[in-house]
């Protein structure tokens, strides 16, 4: 069918279960935002790429797992958006709490032999996908373009469907999202050269999304170190840059050896490239991926990911700012906690020791949380932190000791302010 056919097989009371990311069926979205007789439309979802006139409609109800720009474009219209807090490996659970009878997603063209893939996403949706194509009352509908990748499932986790398990086949001529490269300023640059140093020959990667991520793969790409593996929810553009540059082997894991392990792809047109029907590459469910004790199995693992504030005691913020929801939990605390599982690991945790907020400079290494803000990762499981003044190993170190690490990579404005601070803790 086309999009529009599709989307008309939506009830005016229903429920939908949609892909994230780049399973974001972006065709379908803007067909279910021209009509305008939707009585009470519940939708999760998240980090959707685009923003859609549905869920600005005052009977439609976005149950969001993590927020990114459309999320809070939508919540700052007015929308009736609800955050859900979730890891990512759980969000297949949130679709079957909301009973959504609809699931959306992106999918590759068919095969020769019949077989769509999920293209770009994983996640956590394909079962649900599955069962709802199997179940006459509910409805499975893939968005197809032959523009979308044709991915390769890694072995025993498979993502793809045949057409005979598929309700309807949207053929559309959509492009992948592509995500523009941030380049990143002075700072993050500063803070990647920090943050390379812990990566050693050997090392599996996992990045998460930002310009810093990115900057530390190409200080890779550029020195002496390779044989990099690769086990990553995302795999990024600067993950391709080193696998192009043949600094990604897989050789040294012990998992999945020889296959760059991720769960979806964001990033240039010339990385999607790279990732359609590419042998050295396999696409996991997001409950393989993040999982922990999965994590921990490989050598040398390194995680790099952001945070908005973490105070000096190592509690990390990263999904909201106060009260208001800035993001999600998605795999960060997956990432941390599994690295957290032996001492050859390390998690890495980037960002710039300031932020500028009303005009003023405030520092984003805090003595203790803002008000209303939610700790998104506890402080026994924190590593390294890093900013532009250097890197803070917390691993080991007692509460003042941590105090003392962090007041060294602050603003040397704030120094004196946290080191007051500082010695009121650990009593």
């Amino acid at each position: 069918m086309s999009a529009a056919e599709a989307v008309s097989l939506v009830r005016e009371v229903d429920s939908i279960g949609l892909g994230l990311v780049s399973g974001t069926p972006r065709t379908l979205l803007e067909e279910l935002s021209r009509r305008d007789d939707w009585k009470n439309l519940t939708i999760s979802g998240g980090l959707l790429l685009g923003t859609y006139g549905v869920f600005t409609h005052p009977n439609v109800h976005y149950r969001a797992t993590f927020y990114g720009a459309g999320e809070r474009y939508y919540r700052d219209q007015g929308a009736d958006i609800q955050f859900v807090p979730s890891f990512f490996r759980h969000y297949g659970l949130l679709v079957q709490h909301i009973k959504a009878r609809v699931m959306m997603m992106q999918a590759s063209m068919p095969d020769e032999d019949g077989y769509v893939s999920f293209s770009l996403y994983n996640g956590a949706h394909f079962d649900e996908c599955r069962r709802a194509g199997a179940d006459p009352e509910r409805l499975l509908i893939l968005e197809c373009s032959p523009h979308f990748p044709r991915t390769r499932p890694l072995a025993g986790h498979d993502h793809r469907l045949h057409v005979d398990e598929i309700d309807v086949l949207a053929v559309t001529d959509a492009k992948p999202t592509v995500l523009p490269n941030d380049e990143g300023t002075d700072e993050d640059a500063a803070i990647a050269r920090y943050a390379a140093a812990y990566i050693k020959d050997g090392a599996t990667l996992q990045t998460g999304i930002g310009a810093v991520p990115n900057l530390v793969a190409r200080a890779l790409v550029h020195g002496d170190g390779g044989d990099y593996g690769v086990h990553s929810e995302m795999f990024t553009d600067g993950l391709y840059e080193l696998a192009v540059a043949g600094k990604i082997t897989n050789a040294r894991k012990t998992e999945n050896t020889g296959i760059s392990v991720m769960t979806f792809g964001l990033g240039s047109a010339q990385m999607y490239e790279y990732l359609d029907d590419n042998p050295s590459v396999g696409f996991a469910p997001v409950s393989y991926t993040n999982d922990p004790t999965v994590i921990a199995r490989n050598p040398l693992t390194v995680s790099i990911n952001s945070a908005l504030e973490v105070d000096l005691q190592g509690q990390i913020v990263a999904d909201t700012i106060g009260p208001r929801q800035y993001s999600g939990v998605g795999g960060h605390m997956d990432f941390v906690e599994g690295t957290s599982l032996s001492l050859e690991h390390t998690s890495l945790i980037c960002l710039q020791s300031t932020a500028v907020v009303g005009g003023e400079l405030k520092s984003r290494i805090i003595g203790a949380v803002t008000p209303n803000s939610v700790v998104t990762t506890p402080r026994h499981l924190t590593g390294v932190i890093v900013t532009e003044y250097g890197s803070a190993d917390l691993r080991g170190l007692s509460v003042r000791e941590r105090a003392r690490a962090m007041v060294s990579i602050a603003h040397p404005d704030f120094r004196d302010e946290l080191s007051a601070c500082a010695d009121s803790l650990g009593q």
